[in-house]
């Protein structure tokens, strides 16, 4: 290795690694900015200028495209035709390229941006001599990462770069130029009309582009997916957010499967909205125990009692840091989990859990970030959502009987609420106490859901006398809410918006409970 050339937006670690380069032998060649940080820091470097005999010009639009850059880049060591040109037009091979991309994402993030600043911020020469290095890559050495620094630093100062490694970083830099151009496409096309009118204005962004991208990179293949005869692998976000399941460490267990991922996050989303300290049992990808408690141990215990059948080899996820006490109760239950998720796991808790070798224990990072988007497959399509974020507030409730509910009342049903946004619908939620106490999921009838509710209250030996019911969409006849009171309901809380609202509310007046509209609905299908 003869020459490097390094053009560089970020610049982390790039000084020391241009000092060890330039101790290997290697000739530096760079532009602009790094230039000027790698001659600060008193190292001896080539302007890119000096070479192509040309001056960068249009504010930098123009400096490396050039066929002496170029052709540094493209030529073929081991064709004699590609050589003899290099000789012929006077081009020295560039044999290491390091080049990062001009920050377009973190200049269109910002709420000041306008649509000429996002123009600046595209880069072209960079994405040119990534994709011509990584096309040539038997002979060139690519990076755009200062994660891969110290592994091509070692490897040179042995036999030289890798064969293996040129080729992984090459795969790398194509990985990166298809997400950047990608981001670019995303950014335009979501541009309300007549933003190119205006490119000095913060142009108005619709929420759906015309063109989506999204790119994602497995980290593991799955055994298999939903049934045994299905292939599965899981993938990642570039940048997942704290607070996203992504984001696991994996402590102890065998590989998740791709039912333990789906199911996982269904838990991981529901506990993670309380404030109090909370667990979330699920299965199936529905809770089957929800409570709040003055510990996380309360919590679980109260979660267990909804249903512990349902229980066996569920999803158990916690708001707070599992500690000893918890696993301990869990150990007494002799509950069979599947995943265990909680922000940490104290020592003393992996401890007690560190026998039960197929129990997956994860630590996630306690956050409140949502997707950007939610999807769902199609044939032949894909259905883009926002996520459903909405959390209903005290004041936003609307009391629609003679009877308000009481300061209790209003606890059970905010309660209640919150965990019928996680439950498929139709959702039927029993709850009192901060626990839930029958739940009824996925029935196409409203009134079975309610009957399911009650069946699995009565497996579990729960009373559902005095209960709050949250109900995720409005009852369209007064018929599910008069099986709801029968099993035991004082009050109710529902979305309201049905064309017999009214009945509805007569029927409750009738009935003696109190009721409260939210305006919000939460299917989840």
């Amino acid at each position: 290795m003869t020459t490097a050339l390094l053009s560089v937006s970020d610049k982390t670690g790039v000084v020391e690694f241009a000092r060890s380069l330039a101790a290997l032998g290697v000739r530096l060649l760079s532009t602009g900015g790094t230039a000027r940080l790698l001659a600060e820091a008193g190292l001896a470097v080539t302007e890119v200028a000096e070479v192509t005999g040309s001056p960068e010009m249009l504010d930098g639009r123009v400096k490396t495209l050039h066929p002496r850059i170029h052709g540094g880049l493209l030529a073929r060591r081991d064709l004699p035709s590609h050589m003899a040109a290099l000789a012929e037009h006077g081009i020295a091979t560039i044999d290491l390229l390091v080049v990062n991309l001009y920050p377009f994402a973190q200049a269109t993030a910002r709420a000041d941006c306008t649509l000429e600043d996002a123009i600046e911020n595209i880069d072209i020469g960079g994405p040119a001599m990534l994709r011509a290095a990584a096309k040539n890559w038997p002979d060139v050495t690519v990076l755009i990462d200062p994660a891969d620094y110290a592994r091509v630093l070692d490897e040179l100062r042995g036999p030289g770069v890798q064969r293996r490694t040129r080729f992984m970083l090459a795969k790398k830099v194509y990985a990166h130029t298809a997400a950047y151009d990608g981001m670019i496409t995303n950014y335009l096309s979501a541009l309300a009309p007549g933003a190119e009118d205006q490119v000095a204005a913060v142009p108005q962004r619709e929420p759906f582009p015309a063109v989506y991208n999204l790119q994602l990179t497995k980290t593991q293949d799955l055994r298999y997916g939903e049934n045994p005869h299905q292939g599965a692998a899981f993938y990642r976000e570039a940048r997942p957010a704290a607070g996203l399941l992504a984001r696991w460490t994996q402590l102890q267990g065998k590989e998740l499967s791709y039912n333990n991922i789906g199911d996982a996050d269904a838990a991981w989303e529901c506990v993670k909205t309380f404030d109090a300290p909370a667990c979330v049992i699920v299965k199936h990808a529905n809770p089957c125990g929800v409570a709040v408690g003055a510990s996380p141990v309360e919590a679980y215990a109260k979660a267990w009692k909804t249903d512990p059948t349902s229980a066996f080899g569920g999803i158990l996820a916690f708001n707070r840091p599992l500690d000893e006490a918890t696993a301990r109760k869990i150990g007494e239950n002799k509950q069979f989990v599947e995943v265990l998720i909680a922000p940490a796991i104290t020592p003393e808790a992996r401890a007690l859990f560190a026998g039960k070798l197929n129990m997956r224990l994860l630590e996630v990072p306690l956050a409140a970030a949502a997707n950007a988007m939610d999807f769902k497959r199609v044939g032949g399509g894909m259905l883009l959502q926002t996520p459903d974020t909405k959390n209903v507030a005290r004041a936003e409730l609307r009391v629609v009987t003679r009877l308000a509910p009481s300061e209790a009342q209003l606890e059970d049903l905010l309660f209640a609420w919150q965990v019928a946004k996680f439950v498929k619908s139709n959702a039927i939620v029993f709850c009192a106490g901060g626990m839930t106490l029958g739940v009824g999921a996925g029935q196409m009838s409203r009134v079975d859901s309610a009957r399911i509710a009650r069946m699995k209250a009565s497996n579990a030996g729960l009373s559902l006398a005095g209960s709050a019911v949250a109900s995720d969409a409005f009852f369209p006849f007064r018929d599910g809410l008069d099986v709801v009171i029968d099993e035991g309901a004082s009050c109710v809380i529902q979305p309201g918006g049905s064309m017999r609202d009214e009945e509805v509310i007569a029927a409750a007046d009738e009935r003696g409970i109190a009721m409260v509209f939210t305006g919000t609905r939460h299917f989840r299908h």
